[in-house]
Parts: structure tokens; C-alpha cells; sequence
């Protein structure tokens, strides 16, 4: 697929934008570029002097992100790398004191539908899964080379899939006849897996299973909270980091670091007052997740898991560990 020919629906778009305040001379990083989809609109309110920093590790997404953006006049940057390597990229551009960071952690939708790329459960596509194709790891080795046990446990809780047992012996099962290369044959393994009533609800049976192994090939969650603890760091008082997700562990990382980073008090609940000295680092200005709205649901069936969390950087509080 070219890049030409990508399409992509950006979610919460209205939402992650206003939420980042954005300052038309400010510097903003979108650290899962994507299409462009929100960067186009951060460039839309940045004037000349702004600047938009895209991170993407998908050649094609950092490409097609290029063409879209190169009618704007503000300064832009696009970075080949992963979103863990953030406070090294913002090192490499000598950028600091960043006015806003926006992360959306689902997978782009013209990588969905990109055959090729082995994340749709829909399509026959080789049993890839990696956002950069230059590493190393593929749901192909996961599925027919990791020891039952560690399968199993990545289906459980990457995908919080309570089918795991039966899943995880029905691929054994198959892969010891031949190696399971597809992801059509993955996902008809799954689906006879599943219990007959099962089957056929509103949500696919493979859903869960190619999410957990998509999480394990890309290592999302393992880096996700190291990555925004640096973009903490890097954001100037004032400034707001958004968060979208679609899955419920990656919102539970972005929510317990963002209470322990608003609430960093260690003295015991009976102290009358804190003695630990420890002040809050940021607000929490969306106590709820933000979700997608009803027109939006319509429109995108994809906005129906996102959600959204933003804060603000307060001017006083502990450096971020």
C-alpha cells in the first residue's frame, strides 16, 4: 500500500485538540503521528514561529504525514523513532519547555486496513503486527514459538481474554501440524475456540487475542508509562499532555500515573497535615475519561474504546523520577 492511498479517521479529534490549549507560538509533540490526523489541526492553530515535533516508527505513516503537512508555514520536525525514546528526541531537536504532548495509542487505521500488515482479524494478511518493520519480533513468532504458558498469560492479561486456556491449546493444537502463518487461520482457530454461544456476539471472538498480541509484538504497555513520565518532564508549566486509549490497561497506566503525579503525598491518611514535602506535579482536568460522542460513534466504529485523558503541568512539584 502507498502512502497515497492511506486513509485514516483521527478520533476525539475536536476533543484532544481543545484539550491541548493550544498557544499558536508553543511547541507541540504528537508522539503517535499517524496519518497526521491531529497534527494537521495543531498546525492549523500554530503561526509561523510555532513548531509541531510528528514521532511515528512507521516509515509509510511518517511519509504520508510529510505530504499532508507540507502546506503549513509553521517549523516541523518528523522523527523515525518509538515514543519511548521521547526525551532523547526532544534532546536531539535542542527543544524544551514544551507547550503540549498528545499521544493516541491506537493503531492507525490505514495500518488496520493495509492487508500486509497483519493487524486485521478480517482479512487473510501474514501474521505480523509490528508498527516498525525494521524489528525483529512478529506475531508469527509469538504465536507459534512462545511456550504455551506465556502465551496464555499474554492472552489474559494484554487481552483480558477468559477464553485463554481454551485459545491457547487450540493454536498449540494447530501449530504442531503446521506453523500458523495467517491471519485468517488465527483468527478461525480462535474462533472455534470459543465456546458456540459465544461466537458470534456483537464483538469478534478474535478481538481480544489480536490486541494482546499486537501489545506483546510492539511492547506498548511495557514503555508507555516510562514514555509519559518524559513527556512530563519535558512539558513547561502550563502546558497539557492528552492522552488517548483504546484498551483498558494502557488508560489504567495513564490513569494511576496521572492521580500519583497530581496526589504524591506519602504520609499516612491519619496525619493531620503532609510532612513529606511532596507537591502535586500536575492537574487532572478531566476527572472522568472524555468519550467519543454519539455522532462520532455513528461515524467511527473504531471511537468506541478511545478515551481521553488530559493535564496540566503545575509550576511547582517534584522532577519526574
Amino acid at each position: 500500500m502507498k502512502p497515497e492511498n492511506f486513509s485514516h479517521t483521527t478520533v476525539l479529534l475536536q476533543e484532544s485538540i481543545e484539550g491541548l490549549n493550544i498557544n499558536p507560538q508553543g511547541v507541540y509533540v504528537d508522539c503517535t503521528l499517524g496519518g497526521g490526523g491531529h497534527s494537521q489541526w495543531i498546525c492549523e492553530a500554530l503561526e509561523d514561529t510555532g513548531i509541531l515535533v510528528g514521532i511515528d516508527q512507521d516509515d509509510y505513516a511518517l511519509d504520508f504525514a510529510k505530504k499532508r503537512l507540507e502546506q503549513y508555514t509553521c517549523e516541523r520536525h518528523f522523527v523515525k523513532s518509538n515514543f519511548a525514546s521521547l526525551a532523547k528526541v526532544l534532546e536531539g531537536l535542542h527543544l524544551s519547555e514544551i507547550d503540549g504532548i498528545l499521544y493516541d495509542l491506537g493503531v492507525s487505521s490505514f495500518q488496520l486496513d493495509d492487508d500486509t500488515r497483519g493487524f486485521s482479524y478480517h482479512h487473510e494478511g501474514p501474521l505480523d503486527m509490528r508498527m516498525n518493520q525494521s524489528a525483529d519480533l512478529t506475531a508469527e513468532t509469538v504465536v507459534n514459538d512462545y511456550p504455551p504458558g506465556e502465551l496464555k498469560k499474554i492472552l489474559f492479561i494484554y487481552g483480558e481474554e477468559k477464553f485463554s486456556s481454551q485459545i491457547v491449546k487450540s493454536i498449540v493444537r494447530e501449530r504442531e501440524k503446521k506453523r500458523i502463518v495467517t491471519t485468517l487461520e488465527l483468527s478461525e482457530i480462535i474462533k472455534n475456540a470459543y465456546p458456540p454461544k459465544e461466537r458470534y456476539k456483537e464483538k469478534h471472538p478474535s478481538r481480544k487475542t489480536f490486541q494482546a498480541i499486537r501489545l506483546e509484538v510492539n511492547g506498548e504497555l511495557r514503555i508507555l508509562e516510562n514514555s509519559l513520565s518524559q513527556g512530563l518532564e519535558a512539558l513547561k508549566p502550563g502546558g497539557r499532555m492528552c492522552v488517548i486509549t483504546f484498551h483498558s490497561l494502557e488508560d489504567r497506566v495513564a490513569k494511576h500515573l496521572f492521580r500519583e503525579r497530581a496526589n504524591p503525598c506519602t504520609c499516612p491518611p491519619d496525619f493531620p497535615q503532609c510532612v513529606c514535602g511532596k507537591e502535586p506535579e500536575v492537574k487532572i482536568l478531566s476527572r472522568k475519561p472524555i468519550l467519543a460522542g454519539e455522532n462520532e460513534l455513528e461515524e467511527n466504529r473504531r471511537s468506541r474504546s478511545a478515551k481521553l485523558r488530559i493535564v496540566e503541568k503545575l509550576g511547582t512539584g517534584l522532577k519526574v523520577r
